[in-house]
C-alpha cells in the first residue's frame, strides 16, 4: 500500500503507540465522527489543526439555514419582529463562534 502525500511530503514514517482497548475504541469513534482516519485525526490534534465532527458540520449548515429564514421573516414582516429576530441571530452568532473555538 503506497503512503499518501500531505503537501510536498510523503507520509512514510510510522509511530506505534500502546493504548487500552477502550482508548483505541474512543479514538476510532472520534475519527469516525470527524470522517477521518485515526492517523489523520491524531496528526490534526497533535499539530493543532482543526477537527470538525461531521455532526458539527451538519449542525452549522442547518443553523445557517435557520439564520436565513430569520432574515426572511424580518424582511417580510417589515421588522415587526425585529427584537426577537435580532436576539435569535445574536444567539446563532454566539453559537457559531463557540463551535469554531471548540475545534
Amino acid at each position: 500500500m503506497p503512503f499518501q502525500k500531505i503537501g510536498a511530503e510523503r507520509l512514510d514514517a510510522v509511530v506505534n503507540v500502546r493504548l487500552t482497548a477502550s482508548e483505541k475504541a474512543r479514538l476510532k469513534e472520534d475519527a469516525d465522527l470527524a470522517g477521518l482516519g485515526v492517523s489523520e485525526l491524531v496528526r490534526r490534534r497533535y499539530f493543532g489543526r482543526p477537527v470538525v465532527a461531521n455532526a458539527d458540520a451538519v449542525m452549522l449548515k442547518e443553523l445557517r439555514r435557520v439564520a436565513g429564514l430569520l432574515k426572511h421573516i424580518h424582511n417580510d414582516s417589515g421588522g415587526v419582529y425585529s427584537r426577537e429576530t435580532a436576539q435569535a441571530l445574536v444567539a446563532l452568532k454566539d453559537y457559531f463562534k463557540k463551535l469554531r473555538h471548540d475545534r
